[in-house]
């Protein structure tokens, strides 16, 4: 029997609460996610494959403002194959943030250090991106060939867009797909915002986006295909499958069903594409732009 074609995971998430608290799961309604969550956790969720694929590498994510957090999450990747990469925080801000970086990437686990973010979604200032002491951190994120995971929401467009612009060089994925606004409850004339946002940041070529997290934007129990398959579509049409890449948000993803209900849905939305351009939304992307290492079926077949 051939080997499964690899599936790459762009985006998940593992916390021990026993050991790192968590403050934002003590926000109403993520109380069925409001336990510890492993790597062997996801390993069980994720038994539904997407185009026939099976999980073979994954992208952990940070999820709290912490280096302590990011140098457990290394630490994580250097002991478990499924993790490939780790996207991490430092903070942006800080004079000494290329020592700290290279702090990191000097620990266990270091060379997993591929991508760091900051939850910019949750900060009030217009132009954080812009600050210069932020702006003097993400030159030292690209002198070190790091690339940065920009994670807004709709309304914050403008100044990713400004960041892709002062910042050509610099490696970029759009996290949760710019957070869309999905659905019937969703407030009316803000997809469209988002969609001119999506098409401008598309225009520069360092830039690729993940297609993930978009089943928690929607009605957690409410949601079909339907209301995905609007922001699938433009999301094709401004970046092409070729600098898209599949993430599950997992677990978080729980709270809309999960990963069976998520994989499921992409293996509908991918009808149409050709074997070449699936391929790129699952694995080719995520393994280029996060310098995944290639064993096995990925090295014959990612891109």
């Amino acid at each position: 029997m051939p080997e499964a074609l690899p599936l790459v995971d762009s985006h998940h998430h593992v916390w021990d609460l026993d050991r790192r608290p968590q403050p934002w799961l003590d926000e109403s309604g993520l109380e069925p996610i409001r336990r510890s969550y492993g790597v062997q956790d996801l390993r069980r969720a994720a038994g539904l494959p997407v185009a026939g694929r099976r999980l073979s590498r994954t992208v952990l994510v940070q999820c709290i403002a912490s280096v302590p957090e990011t140098a457990d999450l290394l630490v994580l990747a250097e002991e478990d194959p499924l993790i490939g990469a780790v996207v991490g925080w430092t903070d942006l801000t800080a004079a000494d943030a290329g020592d700290r970086l290279d702090a990191l990437r000097a620990g266990i686990g270091g060379s997993y250090l591929r991508a760091v973010r900051h939850l910019v979604q949750g900060e009030p200032d217009p132009q954080w991106l812009q600050q210069p002491a932020v702006e003097r951190g993400l030159r030292a994120v690209q002198d070190r060939g790091i690339g940065y995971d920009v994670l807004i929401r709709s309304h914050q467009f403008p100044q990713a867009i400004r960041l892709a612009r002062r910042f050509p060089e610099l490696a970029l994925v759009l996290d949760h797909a710019g957070k869309p606004p999905i659905g019937p409850h969703a407030r009316r004339g803000t997809l469209s915002d988002w969609q001119r946002g999506v098409r401008v940041l598309a225009g520069f070529p360092q830039v690729r986006c993940e297609v993930s997290g978009l089943i928690t934007e929607a009605d957690h129990d409410e949601w079909t295909v339907a209301d995905i398959r609007p922001v699938w579509d433009t999301l094709l049409a401004a970046f092409g499958p070729h600098r898209l890449m599949f993430g599950s948000d997992w677990p978080v993803c729980v709270l809309a069903g999960g990963w069976a209900r998520w994989a499921a849905t992409v293996d509908e939305l991918l009808h149409g594409l050709s074997e070449d351009e699936k391929q790129a939304l699952l694995c080719g992307t995520a393994t280029g732009f996060y310098h995944l290492p290639r064993t096995g079926e990925e090295a014959r077949s990612c891109c």
